[in-house]
Parts: C-alpha cells; structure tokens; sequence
C-alpha cells in the first residue's frame, strides 16, 4: 500500500511529530513486511509491505484512530494497492471508499522482457 499525503506547511511540523506513534505500533503487526515515511516538500509518502490482503486490513484497523489524526492535518490525494491480483481482489470491496489505483503485480524472471 502506498499512500501520498499533502500536508499543509503549518501543520507539517506536527504530522511529522506522529510519524514516529505510527512506526510504533506497527512494530508489532505480524503481517508487516515494511514501515517507514519518505517527505518531498509538502507530500509525505508512507512506503509499507504486508504479506496479504489480511495483514493490511488489520494494519487499517490497528492505526484507524492515528490516521483519522492525520487526515486532520494532511489531505490523503493518492492511495496505491500493489500486489497479486488474488490478493487485491479481497481488498477491493473493503477500500472502495478510498478510490484507491490497484496495480497487479507482474512476475517476471531475469531473461523475461516486457
């Protein structure tokens, strides 16, 4: 999942102050495979990998008060889900609501060309 967060200037000082609460309680999600925010002026990107459908869907609800925190202070303008269709297939449903852009993901080995 790849979320893209524009964040007014007044108020990235404090996103910035809650990044680290959200790092934390993630340590512990055991279908987390990734965690960590990247800033570009006034969009902060948060880079995370889980190892199915599942894992992200408890990750939504273990961080949905931090978030609805966040969204106060930042729009969310876009929202990724990259992985294998069988998976994107059970999120679908559950993140309509987001307007996410689905990317399936596409294995290839070394001597493949695209």
């Amino acid at each position: 999942m790849h979320p893209y967060f524009r964040v007014p200037p007044d108020r990235l000082d404090s996103l910035k102050a809650i990044l680290p609460e959200f790092a934390a309680k993630t340590r512990n999600e055991t279908g987390n495979l990734f965690y960590e925010f990247t800033i570009n002026g006034d969009e902060v990107f948060c880079r995370e990998g889980y190892s199915n459908a599942e894992a992200l869907l408890d990750h939504l609800d273990n961080v949905r008060e931090m978030l609805a925190v966040a969204l106060d202070m930042a729009e969310l303008i876009r929202l990724e889900i990259h992985g294998p269709a069988e998976e994107l297939a059970k999120l679908k449903e559950p993140l309509a609501h987001l307007n996410p852009d689905w990317f399936t993901l596409h294995r290839c080995s070394w001597g493949d060309t695209f």
